[in-house]
């Protein structure tokens, strides 16, 4: 009984989450079992084919993903039941770089990558090699988001609840000595947000950071710290596709900021946030509407509330990036035990 509680309750918090934002990759429940040692025959073995060095995760302890084991150790490449290749990585180094070896019986190979389209090259050459998916985009095999967050009133059931961060509410009655914030590093004349960066200067002041501006230390700790002295912050990504959105946005969220989000669709971004918790650039028809708006609400505690009132009812998590991808890739991997299928037509669904 105590073994079937656990799975509803679970998915309890998967659907509650499920309403207006997207949980994809832990709507799993954290099923019983002993701390992992060494890997059994019994484990799903995956196998991180450039792996960066360090000790690869232990899933159970870390995760609470049971059954799994992860290695970079390419000796195992014929016992393993899966193989991570990260499209990146292959692109750097070659075709010849990929395993030269037949592939072993059921064996899946994953293709995980984190770029956007403009960023992913020679798709097309990879037809029908790969059997799954891991992205960022929600109709992945395989989809993990960069951050989310989850209701509090499920944060007791949520396995990862220890490492979720209870957003501030300070941030809707504390006054911020700072209007509107930018950390930028990569600058190109030809991007979208670039452009619309030099039109909205034109109205307000936007004090901007980084590489293109006055310098910070760096880190995602540093970032936060900034944005926490500013009312606005634009979380302007560099390219516009489905699902793209990178830790702009969740530095924002945690820093208490409101998000002024350019990216994929309104749409899009409310399957990760409440409507009223950012200000889509779309939303507006002109750039100088875009920046009365920021103005009014500057100086209206009423909008300022409208826009951050949500984070009372709401922790944020930001996954531990590539163990905890590795480690629900092997979940995944496990679940389809004894099913392989192929990826067809990855260029034409990536580039889409």
């Amino acid at each position: 009984p105590g073994f079937y509680s656990k799975h509803w309750i679970y998915s309890l918090v998967c659907l509650a989450a499920m309403t207006f934002l997207l949980l994809p990759g832990v709507c799993v429940p954290a099923e019983p079992s002993a701390p992992l040692s060494e890997p059994s025959s019994e484990d799903t073995l995956l196998l991180v084919w450039f792996h960066k060095g360090g000790k690869p995760p232990d899933c159970w302890h870390s995760f609470g993903i049971s059954g799994c084991t992860i290695t970079g150790d390419r000796r195992l490449y014929s016992r393993a039941h899966a193989v991570l290749i990260a499209h990146r990585d292959v692109i750097n180094s070659g075709d010849w770089s990929l395993p030269q070896e037949s592939r072993p019986p059921g064996q899946k190979w994953i293709w995980f990558n984190m770029n956007h389209p403009a960023n992913s090259l020679r798709l097309w050459e990879y037809e029908g090699l790969y059997n799954l998916t891991l992205t960022y985009r929600e109709d992945s095999d395989i989809a993990l988001p960069v951050g989310y967050v989850i209701p509090n009133a499920f944060l007791d059931d949520f396995p990862m609840a220890s490492f979720a961060y209870r957003l501030d509410t300070s941030s809707t009655s504390s006054p911020r000595p700072g209007f509107v914030s930018w950390v930028v590093s990569h600058w190109g004349e030809n991007l979208e947000r670039v452009s619309l960066y030099k039109h909205l200067k034109e109205y307000i002041q936007i004090d901007v950071f980084g590489g293109v501006g006055t310098p910070i230390p760096p880190g995602k700790e540093n970032v936060v710290e900034l944005i926490r002295q500013y009312r606005f912050y634009l979380a302007f990504e560099n390219s516009q596709y489905t699902d793209y959105i990178t830790e702009k946005l969740w530095n924002a969220v945690q820093g208490g900021a409101i998000p002024v989000v350019l990216g994929p669709s309104r749409k899009n971004y409310e399957r990760f946030l409440p409507p009223e918790a950012f200000i889509h650039v779309d939303d507006f028809p002109t750039v100088w509407d875009l920046a009365r708006y920021l103005l009014v609400v500057k100086d209206s505690p009423s909008l300022i509330e409208l826009h951050l009132s949500w984070r009372r009812d709401y922790s944020m998590y930001r996954p531990y990036k590539w163990r905890e991808f590795h480690c629900t890739a092997c979940r995944v991997v496990r679940e389809r035990k004894g099913r392989t299928d192929v990826v067809q037509h990855l260029a034409a669904w990536f580039y889409s």
